[in-house]
This record gives C-alpha cells, sequence and structure tokens, in this order.
C-alpha cells in the first residue's frame, strides 16, 4: 500500500511539472545534459544515483525516487520540483544560459569525468556517466556526422605526468546495420566489415579514471552527405539515406604492458605516440610515415 500511494505521488507530481508552464523556445540537448550532470556531481544529497533524462514534451527531466526531486527544463527555463522546493508547484532555478553562466563561473563543467571534452559532440547525441559506467546514445535517431569527420566522442582526459598505468580496452559489436548503401566489388572487402569487426586498444600512461571503464554505445549516423559524391554503379548502389546505426560496448582492464597484448593499437596518453599492430609486431606511427 505505501508502494501505491509513493506511486501515485510522484505521478501528481509529475502531472504539476508537466502542465504549470506554457512553452518558449528549445533548448539544446547537450546544454540541458549539463546541468543535469552538474546537478548530480555538485549536490548528490539531492540528486542521488544518476537517473537516465526523460523527455515528455515540451519538458525534458530528471526524477530521483530516493528524495522524490525532480529537475526540469522547459524551453530556456530550469526548474526544480520536491523535496526542499515543495509540490505545489514547480520552483523556477533560472534561465537555462545564467544556469550554465553559473555552472562555468563556479568551475563545473557538467561533462562526463571519464572524457577528454564533451563540449564538441553533435547536438543530438548524449553522453553521460553513472560510477565507472559511460552511456552514449544518439536517442534512436541518426544524426549527422560533424563536419570534422571525429566519431571518437570519449577521449580519455591527457595526464599532466606519466602514471605507469597501462590499460587494454576491447570493443565489442553487438549490433552493425548499414542502410541505403550495397557494395558489392569483385576481389575486394566490403569496407564495412572491418567496421563491424570486434577491436582492442591499448592505453599507456593512462588516467586513473579509465580503470575498469565500461562504455556502452548505441548510436546512428548519416553518412548521406559523406557519400553524396560517389556514383551508383560498378557494384556500388546508394539509396539515399545512407545510414550507419551500432550498439557496442567498451570495457577496459589494466595490464602489466601493453606491447605484450594483442591490442590492435598502442596510444601514449603522455606523449602522443602511437603504435599500431602490424603481423603481431608494434610499429611506430612515426616509422610508418603517417598520421594515426
Amino acid at each position: 500500500m505505501k508502494h501505491c500511494i509513493k506511486s501515485l505521488i510522484s505521478s501528481f507530481y509529475l502531472f504539476v511539472l508537466l502542465c504549470s508552464f506554457n512553452p518558449v523556445s528549445a533548448a539544446t540537448t547537450n546544454e540541458i545534459e549539463t546541468v543535469f550532470n552538474w546537478a548530480e556531481s555538485s549536490f548528490p544529497e539531492l540528486f542521488p544515483n544518476h537517473q537516465a533524462t526523460q523527455m515528455i514534451d515540451p519538458w525534458a527531466f530528471r526524477f530521483y525516487p530516493s528524495t522524490g526531486v525532480y529537475a526540469g527544463v522547459k524551453n530556456n527555463d530550469v526548474f526544480v520540483l520536491g523535496g526542499p522546493w515543495g509540490t505545489e508547484s514547480p520552483t523556477f532555478v533560472g534561465t537555462l544560459p545564467d544556469v550554465l553562466a553559473q555552472i562555468q563561473g563556479s568551475g563545473g563543467n557538467g561533462t562526463v569525468p571519464a572524457c577528454r571534452d564533451t563540449a564538441g559532440i553533435p547536438p543530438d547525441m548524449v553522453i553521460t556517466q553513472s560510477g565507472n559506467v559511460v552511456n552514449i546514445t544518439t536517442n534512436g535517431q541518426c544524426i549527422l556526422i560533424p563536419d570534422t569527420g571525429n566519431t571518437n566522442f570519449c577521449e580519455p582526459p591527457a595526464p599532466v605526468e606519466p602514471t605507469g598505468i597501462s590499460i587494454l580496452s576491447t570493443f565489442n559489436i553487438t549490433t552493425f546495420q548499414t542502410t541505403g548503401i550495397i557494395i558489392d566489388l569483385p576481389g575486394i572487402p566490403n569496407p564495412f566489415d572491418s567496421l563491424a569487426q570486434n577491436t582492442s586498444s591499448c592505453i599507456i600512461n593512462a588516467p586513473v579514471d579509465a580503470t575498469n571503464l565500461v562504455v556502452n554505445s548505441d548510436i546512428c549516423f548519416d553518412m548521406t552527405n559523406q557519400l553524396s559524391t560517389i556514383p551508383s554503379g560498378f557494384g556500388i548502389t546508394i539509396n539515399p539515406p545512407v545510414t550507419v546505426s551500432t550498439v557496442s560496448s567498451s570495457t577496459s582492464q589494466q595490464v602489466p604492458d601493453c606491447f605484450a597484448t594483442d591490442a590492435g593499437s598502442i596510444f601514449d596518453a603522455f606523449t602522443g605516440e602511437t603504435w599500431v599492430n602490424l603481423n603481431g609486431n608494434f610499429v611506430s606511427s612515426t616509422g610508418l610515415g603517417t598520421s594515426f
């Protein structure tokens, strides 16, 4: 009975949160996630245990069952409800730009500790971290690849000095699917096949936070613009939109020596040097005369 009453009260709080204000203008997903992540890390007594962001137009919100608190963003305004703020109506915290400015001014960033920089991620991609688990998602959408072409959205922070820690990361593909393109070139491997294979890499002088890190991703990229110049024919058939979607998981573990592993590549996070595994031998990218 107590559980039913608590669920009923929580539903009422949500109803109040959704119905109290009128929409104004839309905020970006990255800005919203920044505010929520910062609130969790700065005030864990109010926003404990990382919660997923829920979307019910025009609201984005997170609910914390143990404290009965909601954090919500409606367009460019930030609100809280429940706990010390009461349950009669949402309490206005500030406009989204003002709250973001306060976060930056306080030295916070609302980003993901395990990742070097998430400021450049696409607007419709969300990266969150709870404990040692990082989740990357495009929320079921196929998003455009950034103009930079960079698809490594969670690089480890560069250490200010050598750490002596070596981390082997194994990348496992659960689902890999392409649409809008068929490649059937006699005698030439399909380039997408290499993207669908499980791989591993090793980091020398890795940050402490990278130990035992798990990165889960469920993402889809729209590559129509990148492949629009390729004409159909000669074994290639293109029927836009061209998309590539993957569901994967990367697990990390500390190892004594990266060069004693079967990693496909090795990266020194302190010096920036890279080695590539060629037939069982690690060759420096400098020796290959190219950049990796």
